[in-house]
């Protein structure tokens, strides 16, 4: 899992290593599973800038479409800490340890059917760099190998992780909650019967796996083994296979996911009142601040 206490069930390394391998791979095309039409490789991802018509669909996605807004958020919470933190090793003249690159990362109880079936799973948006550009140590300067510093790497990381919780300490805890409501909706009997029917779908497209998890494993396994030359046709096979087969499912749980939101609206009236006048106007003073731009992957 990328984050064990988070919503977030795709393996970030995963993604990061694929989306490097597919970048890097030829276009290819070979046979799909159980003799369907060739599988071309990944349609490289691209951006958006254009926000949602009422912000509370960037804070409680209820639909694979809206999550990407979320991701866009997330991403500038990423940014923002990278800043930080690299600004304040810059005037300290350390180097900081290297982190994964960030990533516009998929929700996996909200799954983005029409964004995977167009791009797989290794493969997304391309993270644009701030506008001020990286920050690191400055060059030539003695105390730059002063990188080993626990005291400052410490230091340093928790400008970045204040810079982070600045960018969302509004809506936070409402958004956790949001998240606690739609895990109820695994146990719900429909859900349960719809998922049901995925290994037997999966199954048709050549991928006998027990349940949605295990299928998850599998794309691991695929995608960090296949050759670099076949990554791409490998990509889509499993893009391609877990769309057609969960949006069944979609079909049962994204309905109760938008009437579980239209409640969530209703019990916290309030407090979305307020977030609707502030949340964006937030968002936008990130963006100034830290020179990023808010972005979000787009099919």
């Amino acid at each position: 899992m990328i984050r064990p206490a988070s919503p977030y069930r795709f393996v970030a390394r995963v993604v990061a290593a694929a989306a490097v391998a597919l970048s890097a791979a030829a276009c290819s095309t070979g046979p799909g599973p159980s003799g369907s039409a060739p599988v071309a490789h990944a349609v490289p991802a691209r951006l958006t800038h254009t926000l949602p018509d009422d912000p509370i669909r960037m804070l409680f996605p209820a639909t694979g479409a809206e999550t990407r807004w979320t991701q866009g958020m997330d991403v500038l919470r990423q940014q923002a800490s990278r800043y930080a933190a690299a600004s304040c090793a810059r005037d300290a003249g350390i180097s900081l340890p290297e982190q994964m690159p960030v990533a516009f990362i998929p929700f996996g109880d909200i799954p983005d059917l029409d964004f995977i079936d167009r791009h797989g799973f290794g493969q997304s948006a391309e993270v644009p760099a701030p506008a001020a550009g990286p920050l690191t140590a400055r060059s030539g300067n003695p105390a730059a190998n002063r990188s080993a510093d626990p005291a400052a790497i410490r230091r340093c990381s928790g400008a970045g992780s204040a810079a982070a919780r600045r960018t969302r300490e509004a809506f936070a805890p409402l958004q956790e909650e949001w998240f606690r409501e739609l895990a109820s909706l695994r146990r719900d009997p429909a859900t349960i019967r719809a998922l049901g029917t995925l290994p037997g779908c999966l199954a048709g497209h050549g991928f006998h796996v027990r349940d949605e998890d295990a299928f998850f494993g599998l794309v691991d396994s695929r995608l960090l083994t296949a050759d670099a030359t076949d990554l791409p046709r490998v990509n889509r096979e499993l893009g391609h296979a877990y769309a057609s087969c969960m949006r069944p499912v979609e079909a049962v749980r994204e309905p109760a996911r938008l009437h579980l939101r239209t409640r969530f609206v209703d019990e916290h009236a309030d407090q979305i009142r307020e977030l609707r006048k502030t949340l964006v106007p937030s968002l936008r003073g990130a963006e100034e601040q830290y020179g990023l731009r808010l972005s979000f992957p787009a099919p």
